[in-house]
């Protein structure tokens, strides 16, 4: 029985555990990246560590989400992270150089390595044939000072695509059209793996917007073969000799399969507050559109770009509508510039920012109350935009100029036929690396100091598990619940990324403004919560501030990966209702209580005692004895001292 490719990268990365799907395995992680929005945090927690260099093959800094400077806080991050890149050996990306995903691709990506990045859309790097992770920040300073990576073993959903690709439809509404079949619960504990003939058609930036999206699955990552076309896009990049062929056996078994017709896919729409709320753009044609933003590291690619000018040329944006354009990288940006299709989209009224994240996060840009914003992106989350009023939903590139010409939503038909909008990527990308920093000789890193901003505290950390916890149900929440609603990303709260004390007097307030109020009150206590609790971004800061605020566990009825790795990693237990009527019985300010942990753990049925209400229920503990083992110690920096003490 031969191999997925998702199971040859995994084997050829193996320490330890078996390819067997449901089991802990680990494996070694040849590149990382981070972004200055979880960077920081990270680059703190991987100086705790003492060692003297990243010992990965390549580990790059990014600045290109904190970019708008009202204050120092924001330069001040960029300039400790700066300082960390040079004495650790780690290339620097300056602020303007682009989004990390996007550069990654054209710089970094090398098929067949393995890459761990503290953010969620990591796994674009998989368009390229990696093996492209998000994780929480500690788990990627693990990597960097040489540490393995631990997963559960994914199953392999093999996504077989036929066909070709019929204007306007796009990669964007292939991945939207997978999101519609399997909602952002379906790829829990999955890599999505594209095969078929189909995928010949696709270029390396078309499959990096496929499996980017793949991250609002909840997919551990997503990953196309690396073919002739990986080729083409690595000898335009000048990278030809970082190019293998890579692909599944043909006698490959996965777990799952759907097959979809390229030729088949009309445009498709993701209406609010979901990327998995799809329907077809025909279904809401006509709708008055307020705010159009095209970028973000889903869509803002050199094709993405140029469907765009070729779109906008000649043509106005309508009196009522705002239009915004970010391309994804300075390599895109020059490159617009030099051949005039920059102007075209300067001409039509749009408003040029500058390459990075921007709308995406909240940074910047958000609509007005009420408003309908149609964006390029990869989540719709309500209030993200940073306007709870607006709705926001998600569409292609093409889809989203001609609305902005039109004013609102348009369909197929809204489209010139003689315009042809397939674009042929370059045979030579314009390369220029002068933003990127690379490590300086070991011989000189003495003599850098690292330099860190007043607003730079220490990263909470929490002591080893007690025997027995009690505390009061301080907020219970429905389903979905995603890291924004936990810890809030927008432009007033991004620049005090490095600062929990301060962040985590907004834990959880989009659900409840007294929360963090109450938890202090009361000493910390629990959180009931729903299905899928934690879903969207990587950013730890979600658990970071809840430790802060003296959380002891989170009792939902499921979890997001990451965010429930990085719940364990800060030893908050992640326990999981194995009964709907338990969740229903809780209410705010019940008191509970656990007991006889030191043994409790061991089992995978905890007990819980309801005081408030006089009656135990029972809660599911589905760990690894290594998690097991973080959990006791109080959280996996705790851990990692306790046995170099012991060495």
């Amino acid at each position: 029985m031969g191999l997925t490719l998702a199971q040859k990268l995994i084997k050829s990365h193996l320490i330890s555990g078996e390819m067997k799907s449901g089991t802990e395995i680990s494996i070694k992680i040849d590149q990382t990246l981070t972004q200055d929005s979880t960077g920081t945090m990270a680059y703190l927690q991987f100086e705790a560590m003492d060692v003297d260099k990243v010992k990965t093959k390549r580990s790059v800094a990014y600045i290109d989400h904190n970019m708008l400077q009202s204050g120092p806080e924001n330069a001040d991050d960029h300039l400790y992270i700066q300082t960390v890149a040079k004495k650790y050996g780690i290339y620097f990306s300056k602020p303007g150089n682009g989004i990390c995903h996007q550069v990654h691709l054209e710089r970094f990506s090398v098929p067949g390595d393995t890459l761990l990045g503290s953010d969620s859309h990591t796994p674009t790097c998989g368009g390229c044939g990696m093996l492209a992770i998000g994780a929480g920040g500690l788990d990627v300073a693990i990597a960097m000072a040489g540490g393995e990576y631990n997963i559960i073993m994914p199953k392999i959903v093999n996504v077989k695509l036929m066909g070709k690709l019929k204007s306007p439809a796009s990669a964007k509404d292939v991945i939207l059209e997978v999101l519609k079949i399997f909602t952002v619960k379906g790829g829990v504990n999955k890599i999505f793996e594209y095969t078929g003939e189909g995928v010949m058609s696709l270029s390396v930036p078309e499959r990096g917007t496929i499996t980017n999206m793949g991250a609002e699955l909840g997919a551990t990552t997503s990953v196309f073969p690396s073919d002739e076309r990986t080729l083409d896009f690595l000898k335009a990049q000048g990278r030809e000799n970082d190019y293998i062929n890579l692909s599944a056996d043909d006698d490959a078994v996965y777990d799952e399969q759907i097959v979809i017709d390229l030729s088949t896919i009309k445009p498709n729409i993701a209406i609010p507050h979901s990327p998995d709320s799809v329907v077809l753009v025909s279904e809401i044609r006509g709708l008055k559109v307020d705010q159009v933003n095209i970028g973000s590291c889903t869509n803002s690619s050199y094709a993405d770009m140029m469907k765009v000018a070729k779109i906008l040329d000649g043509k106005t944006v309508s009196e009522n509508v705002s239009l915004t354009v970010s391309p994804g990288s300075k390599q895109v940006l020059n490159m617009l510039a030099l051949n005039g299709a920059l102007s075209k989209i300067i001409e039509s009224g749009a408003r040029i920012l500058e390459s990075g994240c921007g709308p995406c996060i909240g940074m910047g840009q958000s609509p007005s109350n009420g408003a309908v914003s149609l964006r390029t992106f990869n989540r719709n989350f309500k209030g993200r935009c940073g306007t709870d009023t607006a709705g926001v939903y998600l569409v292609s590139p093409e889809i989203a100029a001609l609305s902005a010409i039109k004013g609102f939503i348009v369909g197929e038909e809204d489209f010139d036929e003689n315009l042809k909008l397939e674009i042929d990527l370059p045979s030579v990308f314009l390369v220029n690396d002068n933003m990127i920093i690379a490590p300086i000789e070991e011989s000189a890193v003495c003599d850098i100091e690292i330099i860190r901003g007043p607003n730079i505290k220490p990263f909470p950390k929490n002591s080893s598990l007690k025997d027995s916890i009690y505390g009061k149900v301080l907020i219970k929440t429905e389903d979905d619940i995603t890291t924004d609603h936990i810890m809030p990303s927008n432009a007033s709260l991004l620049p005090y990324r490095s600062n929990i004390p301060y962040l985590s007097e907004f834990c959880l307030t989009p659900l409840d403004k007294e929360f963090p109020t109450r938890a202090k009150l009361n000493n910390g206590g629990f959180i009931i919560a729903g299905k899928n609790y934690g879903q969207g971004s990587s950013r730890e800061h979600a658990a970071l501030a809840p430790l802060y605020l003296q959380i002891k566990s989170v009792l939902a009825k499921s979890f997001a990966r990451i965010h429930k790795s990085n719940l364990i990693n800060n030893g908050i237990i992640p326990l999981v209702f194995n009964n709907e009527a338990d969740y229903l019985k809780i209410d705010v300010m019940d008191e509970l209580e656990l007991n006889d942990l030191s043994n409790q753990l061991n089992s995978s049925i905890i007990n819980v005692i309801n005081k408030t209400k006089n009656y135990e229920f029972k809660m599911e503990l589905v760990l690894t004895d290594r998690e097991i083992e973080i959990l006791k110690a109080g959280g996996l920096l705790n851990l990692m001292s306790i046995k170099n003490k012991k060495s």
